[in-house]
């Protein structure tokens, strides 16, 4: 009843400055990380800018207009002397002249390329979209393990401090008997040694535990120091998956192989537009051009003192490839050659899948296992430690036997809270594998 007592405090003593702490939940946690982390934000800014390009992506099939403008000043002196004896001083003639002109160029066919172009922006604002949804399904599962790593960190400090009053009784014990002249001191000084290894070590995992809310908070973009918070100590976990389940139609659903096949849909449609390379381009051409001179004085009786043009022009024109230095030809090779790429990534891909689907079921099945070993190994090292340290009370065991049952029991503890946390963390390997992490 003693040593529960004690146990007990030190529980008391573990959280009572969490008390003070506001709780964050996982689902808050998961909020603030899709409204703040870096990767996320980054993603969602690189797909803005693919739906920004496919937006006007239809203005590829509106013809071009440009407008020009100038107007010029003019400032000449002309000195002339004839063979008849004539002299002529023009100078200080000032001339201006007004230019302008509207042209408008209309791309009627070029091998079908401008329709490859927009199946190609618009392929990329879905791949925008796709790389997005995999940095969020990324980045809650690393949240989600950077959580519940924190849990579990809180978790071996309460078993340490169980180890700590276990220690402390020990040393009470051995500290009673020395006094009394059944026991010798190397007892008393060695359960003193091993209390202090215990609070070393309590003290360090209140650091680890610091440590690990440093890292929650750079993946959900906590940048302010001074913001203190708790979590929850406990870590649920779903021990009814089974691998035909998560199996069921994972390549549609899984986000790297969903990226790794819209890459090949954009390597195919940038072959279409490599082939619109090999045909004539069709045009429609139309300008409107004004021109207007002035000046101060005729340089002689034929030149005009104002002048002005205007007119319309419009018709068609067709620019047939002949040559370029077999460019296109290695613009299309090239492009071929991204198809077998592209599909190769994505066999690759395809099985970089299944070998992380294999080998995260094979840690979830084997840690499901764990758990039920680990949880009756902390049972029977705790009543093994019990009987040991009442035996040790009674003086018909030594301290070495208590030291050796409280050892088993710490690392029995350490095991079952490692196997609970690997469960959890295989588990969300496998929907995030799935992508059903946010489901």
């Amino acid at each position: 009843m003693k040593l529960k007592q004690i146990f007990i405090f030190f529980l008391l003593l573990a959280a009572g400055s969490a008390q003070a702490q506001q709780v964050l939940t996982l689902e808050q946690a998961i909020d603030l990380g899709l409204k703040n982390n870096y990767d996320i934000r980054m993603a969602r800014n690189d797909a803005e800018v693919a739906a920004n390009d496919n937006a006007y992506a239809n203005f590829a099939f509106a013809p071009r207009i440009n407008g020009t403008a100038a107007k010029t000043w003019t400032r000449t002196a002309t000195k002339q002397e004839f063979g008849n004896g004539t002299k002529r001083d023009t100078s200080g003639i000032k001339n201006q002249q007004w230019q302008a002109a509207v042209n408008l160029n209309w791309t009627l066919f070029d091998g079908l390329k401008m329709f490859a172009t927009r199946q190609r922006v618009q392929a990329i604002e879905i791949l925008g979209e796709l790389n997005v949804r995999n940095q969020v399904e990324n980045t809650v599962a690393n949240i989600i393990n950077s959580y519940y790593n924190i849990a579990q960190q809180k978790q071996q400090l309460r078993a340490l401090a169980e180890q700590m009053s276990i220690s402390d009784e020990r040393v009470k014990l051995s500290d009673a008997k020395f006094q009394t002249g059944l026991a010798p001191k190397t007892d008393w000084l060695q359960a003193k040694v091993d209390y202090n290894a215990q609070r070393a070590n309590w003290l360090r995992q209140q650091t680890v535990i610091e440590q690990s809310k440093a890292s929650l908070n750079q993946l959900l973009a906590i940048a302010d120091e001074s913001v203190n918070y708790d979590v929850l100590d406990t870590i649920p976990l779903n021990l009814q998956m089974s691998y035909g389940q998560i199996l069921e139609n994972i390549q549609q659903t899984n986000p790297q192989l969903q990226i790794s096949r819209q890459n090949l849909e954009i390597s195919r449609i940038t072959l279409k537009e490599r082939k619109g390379d090999f045909f004539p381009v069709l045009s429609f051409n139309s300008a409107y051009n004004f021109n207007q001179s002035r000046a101060s004085a005729a340089i002689n009786q034929f030149s005009p003192i104002f002048n002005q043009n205007r007119g319309l022009n419009y018709g068609f024109s067709a620019t047939v490839p002949i040559f370029n230095g077999l460019n296109s030809h290695r613009a299309y090779k090239a492009a071929k050659l991204d198809i077998e790429y592209q599909q190769i990534m994505l066999d690759n891909q395809a099985s970089l899948v299944n070998l992380q689907l294999r080998n995260a079921f094979r840690d979830y099945e084997y840690y499901k296992m764990a758990l039920e070993l680990e949880q009756e190994s902390v049972d029977l090292a705790r009543e093994n430690t019990m009987v040991a340290l009442e035996r040790f009370r009674q003086g018909v065991s030594t301290t070495l036997e208590v030291k050796e049952a409280q050892q088993s029991l710490e690392l029995a503890a350490y095991r079952l809270i490692q196997a609970r946390y690997n469960t959890k963390v295989a588990e969300t390997e496998l929907m995030r594998l799935k992508g059903s992490i946010l489901k």
